[in-house]
């Protein structure tokens, strides 16, 4: 399949080369002392006092060409664990809002456990999102069981691919522990292991933090499922270009992926990012701007290059709420991601620059994510579908929809929507003038108001909280005073207030 994209071979040799010199000459600051010293013992140059750490080019290409071409991510049912790269995209929710905004009132508030556990029944249910990557903090967790009870919500009503980051070892070891009563043992779980991490240990410009690296080369050492992403800001911590970011970015890529073959050789990585851009108007964080589709076009040329999968967030916005700003910001980055060549699209649920989780706005980025895929599943040209001799039979001035081969390709040659309205104005003013947010959140209720059929098994349930006592419930249910909405024009509007959140870094 051809792909779009910007960058000529020329390029692309040049970005890598400059990374190289970027790494060998002006160097990392690695706050790790553990990952320090594995940089000195395979070949870096590392000056412990200053905390810098200079990677000749050798060092990096060596170890960089041991990652495998590709990765699984696995679920509870491995029939929903995805390898890839594959013909279609893997998408995924965004995630770890701290705020969601309530389905039952329409204002947003911290977001808790039961949110999570609603959220991740909606997405076992949704056929658009391969992946749950838990889209909310839970404010109500115990001190010592932050990450654990995110995980656990989430693992006990989805059996497709759970992931978030924890922020230690001792987090980490808390989930898969969780893994291995879940699985029924601790042979059984590491033999299919179905709990995937995330890490963000590069913090830009050309910094390894502590805590994300130690958790890194902690899952590299144990063959645990993880992958890091690079998270660049335009114009603050990178050069305001997006070659100089791209530059920037692929060496910090490539220093974390050399360091986590250094920790175990053959470790599986993604080229993944989130970049986004400062609008240097007021400084504002812009996770909507188109820029990020364009500059995921370059990552999927450098990741082609590395033999590697590239993923991205692309379908995030700045808008508070599903209107046409969502709706641009959340469809033209992954659409450019699909024609890029991107293998793993984070893109579900999120608002407000991934500040709040909406559940209308995620039944409405799983149709996003069907017509993805159906643009990434190619044109499907044949000699049959070309229909040479129907054209002939039918003849001119005849009818096609009544033809046998019309009929057989229905609902196959065409993405059909369910939210999306078609219907002429008149009948849908008659049904209530609905907006598309209002025909999502009637769907989510639908579906969480069904019997979850990937909840645990109320025996594994039962040694899950005598193992950790004190746990969330984690329990998905349709919360009080959530009812359908009536569409009609004397609907009335919710008002829509924000409490104070906690600022974007």
């Amino acid at each position: 399949m051809q792909y779009f994209s910007y960058l000529s071979d020329e390029d692309i040799a040049y970005v890598h080369q400059a990374s190289l010199e970027v790494l060998a000459e002006t160097g990392l600051q690695v706050r790790n002392e553990k990952a320090r010293r594995r940089f000195a013992e395979h070949g870096a140059t590392v000056d412990h006092e200053t905390e810098m750490v200079y990677i000749p080019a050798s060092v990096v290409e060596k170890y960089r060409k041991m990652t495998p071409p590709t990765i699984t991510l696995r679920g509870r049912d491995p029939a929903c664990d995805v390898t890839f790269p594959r013909a279609l995209p893997v998408i995924a929710t965004a995630s770890s809002a701290p705020d969601i905004v309530d389905p039952v009132t329409g204002v947003t508030r911290r977001a808790t456990s039961d949110d999570i556990a609603r959220i991740a029944h909606l997405v076992n249910t949704l056929p658009g999102f391969d992946m749950f990557s838990i889209s909310t903090l839970a404010d109500d967790a115990a001190k010592d069981q932050f990450s654990l009870t995110r995980f656990y919500a989430a693992l006990k009503n989805c059996v497709k691919p759970v992931r978030t980051s924890v922020y230690d070892i001792r987090e980490a070891k808390q989930v898969i522990r969780l893994g291995e009563i879940i699985a029924g043992s601790k042979e059984a779980f590491w033999e299919r292991p179905f709990i995937n991490f995330g890490y963000c240990a590069a913090v830009s410009p050309l910094t390894l933090d502590y805590d994300s690296t130690e958790t890194m080369m902690y899952f590299a050492e144990n063959g645990i499922t993880a992958y890091g992403t690079i998270a660049p800001m335009g114009g603050l911590s990178t050069p305001l270009s997006l070659a100089g970011m791209l530059v920037i970015m692929n060496a910090e890529w490539l220093a974390v992926c050399t360091l986590a073959q250094m920790s175990k050789e053959g470790t599986a990585q993604i080229y993944n990012f989130l970049p986004v851009f400062a609008d240097m108007r007021d400084g504002a964080y812009a996770p909507g701007a188109i820029e990020i589709g364009m500059m995921n076009s370059a990552v999927c040329q450098m990741a082609r290059f590395y033999n590697v999968p590239a993923g991205g967030y692309l379908g995030l916005t700045n808008s508070k709420v599903a209107d046409a700003q969502s709706g641009f910001e959340k469809g033209m980055s992954p659409l450019m991601g699909a024609l890029s060549g991107a293998n793993f699209i984070v893109m579900g649920g999120l608002q407000d620059a991934l500040m709040s989780f909406d559940f209308g706005q995620a039944a409405i980025d799983n149709e996003i994510a069907l017509m993805v895929k159906k643009v990434r599943g190619g044109f499907g040209f044949s000699k049959d579908s070309a229909s040479l001799q129907e054209i002939k039979d039918t003849g001119p001035a005849g009818m096609f929809a009544d033809n046998p081969a019309t009929l057989e390709r229905m609902m196959t040659t065409n993405f059909m929507p369910t939210l999306a309205d078609r219907n002429l104005r008149e009948k849908w003013e008659q049904e209530g003038s609905s907006t598309i947010h209002q025909r999502a959140l009637n769907q989510v209720l639908e579906i969480l108001s069904a019997p979850n059929p990937a909840a645990l098994d109320p025996e594994i349930d039962a040694q899950i909280h005598a193992e950790f006592p004190g746990l969330v419930e984690g329990n998905s249910y349709v919360p009080e005073g959530w009812e359908k909405l009536e569409i009609g024009p004397s609907t009335p509007k919710r008002e829509r207030r924000v409490n104070r959140r906690r600022k974007s870094a």
